[in-house]
């Protein structure tokens, strides 16, 4: 047979697109032309297909090779395509039987001996092939991503010739499923073991059980950064369909898979010197950012002032939105970037701003220009805001007189939490609409009254509002009732008042 057909899958943000590899041989001068807007990289897999083939022990065809990659408007890109074409040649050239390509796809980039490498995005892969009913061969070192997901057939090899064998009487066997284990906590801090900050504490609950974004104000060595790491202590472990999202997204960035991670919520904590690139993602060839990379968990930015402006106002689409687009003039990447954030400041350039021990010199004109990459856009969306004092040495020394809750007691209370509002709403309180505030958010006469003044006082925007009463929602799930109530919409007023004071908004 001169035509054959092979499918893979492409890499299009978390998404892997279904690729056809058409290997046509006619006669003619050998030769090898491929079409089907490939880039440099899948071009350059011509020399590691033959090369491979030869030093497999088979017989690259001394004839013309046409090799088209449809559809022709999905950009390729790396070598994820050189195992497909490598067998399409070979079924074209009647070494391969050509039926036993029909319900499989092929992943897998070609040394040049014949050893088949890893790729990127293998888990969005396998979750494509399994929805088309096919069976994925993928490098063995890939693995450990291929059988993170259930009711999927996956293949394993680690060479062209297996491959050659496997569909010529030596079938090579499935990879079973992984037994995944239970959430494990490595490197985060215990949030009974640091001292004082009982207000912080709270927040940090709130925080976490409505999966409110959280900004922490102080002077520096009060324990901003402690409490954040404290963080990821208290969230739940992760869905298996969140898992399985942060799976891919780790797959598609490249970062290496582990177990022990599989149900924890990503913790990220960018330098402030970080670029937009960096933080919302794109490149060349685009890749996801750290919003991405914290999907479904914490991104953590320390020294928030210490960002560039261009930078922190990059952040607005994907807090309102939950996802990423990038956009380029031949090309559309959509990444998802449901995260939690939690940042950390000082209140001035020195630190010390509003210390009582009058440490700050800096003038009102140096404060305003270190608080102008702070906007108001991005404040309306931090539901939180609190500020972070200094504690005596007496505080620092002497142990609690009462036994502080651990974080897996308050890990279960925010557990219980989110449940609730899982049960209610199907999403966490942060992630209500405004046309559902009124269903999901009853609010007693006092309540609604409290509403109005602290918009007056504060010169609340509508979004802050609505954010306010989705913060009154959690203080009223915590609490278990069911209408919220004027002492709620106190709570959440007073977590915004802080900000408003020291960053003088």
């Amino acid at each position: 047979m001169s035509l054959a057909i092979v499918y893979t899958r492409a890499n299009q943000g978390v998404d892997a697109p279904l690729v056809t590899v058409e290997t046509h041989l006619s006669n003619g001068l050998p030769a090898l032309n491929m079409v089907g807007l490939p880039e440099t990289a899948v071009k350059e897999s011509r020399e590691r297909v033959r090369s491979a083939i030869l030093n497999a022990g088979l017989e690259f065809p001394a004839r013309r090779i046409t090799i088209n990659l449809a559809p022709a408007d999905i950009p390729k890109s790396g070598g994820r395509y050189d195992l497909a074409i490598a067998l399409s040649i070979l079924a074209a050239s009647g070494q391969v039987s050509a039926k036993k390509l029909a319900d499989i796809e092929i992943l897998g980039e070609l040394a040049l001996a014949g050893d088949v490498r890893a790729v990127q995005g293998v888990v969005p892969a396998v979750i494509a092939a399994r929805d088309a009913g096919r069976r994925l061969m993928v490098p063995s070192t890939n693995a450990d991503e291929a059988t993170l997901v259930r009711n999927a057939s996956s293949i394993g090899v680690d060479t062209l010739h297996n491959a050659f064998l496997h569909f010529n009487g030596k079938p090579l066997s499935p990879m079973p499923e992984r037994t995944l284990p239970a959430q494990t906590m490595t490197g985060v801090t215990e949030i009974s073991s640091v001292r004082g900050q009982v207000l912080a504490k709270r927040a940090l609950l709130i925080a976490a059980a409505g999966g409110h974004n959280m900004l922490m104000v102080g002077p520096p060595g009060t324990g901003k950064t402690l409490l954040a790491n404290a963080i990821p202590g208290l969230l739940p472990s992760l869905s298996e369909s969140d898992a399985l999202a942060v799976a891919s997204v780790r797959s598609v960035a490249g970062v290496r898979f582990e177990a022990a991670d599989w149900a924890c919520p990503p913790f990220r904590a960018p330098h402030h010197g970080a670029s937009a690139v960096a933080i919302v993602g794109g490149g060349r060839h685009i890749t996801p950012g750290e919003v991405t990379l914290a999907h479904a968990g914490i991104l953590f930015l320390d020294e928030l002032t210490e960002f560039k402006r261009h930078v922190l106002e990059s952040l607005r689409e994907p807090l309102e939105a939950g996802v990423i687009t990038i956009s380029r003039a031949d090309n559309r990447v959509s990444y998802p970037a449901r995260f939690q954030l939690i940042a950390a400041m000082n209140p001035c350039p020195c630190g010390y701003a509003g210390d009582d021990r009058g440490f700050c010199h800096c003038t009102p004109e140096r404060i305003a220009r270190y608080l102008e990459k702070i906007s108001g856009p991005l404040l309306d969306r931090i539901d939180v805001h609190v500020q972070i004092g200094r504690l005596s040495s007496e505080e620092l020394r002497r142990p609690p007189k009462t036994p502080e809750p651990d974080s897996a007691q308050l890990r279960e209370q925010v557990s219980r939490c989110r449940q609730t509002q899982l049960a209610r709403q199907g999403c966490l309180n942060r992630e209500l609409d405004a046309e559902r505030l009124d269903e999901y958010c009853p609010l007693q006469p006092s309540a609604e009254t409290l509403i109005q003044q602290s918009m007056e006082k504060l010169h609340l925007s509508a979004r802050a509002c609505h954010r306010m009463i989705k913060l009154s929602r959690t203080l009223a799930d915590l609490d278990g009732d069911e209408v919220i109530s004027a002492s709620h919409v106190a709570q959440a007023s007073t977590f915004r008042q802080f900000a408003v004071r020291s960053l003088k908004v």
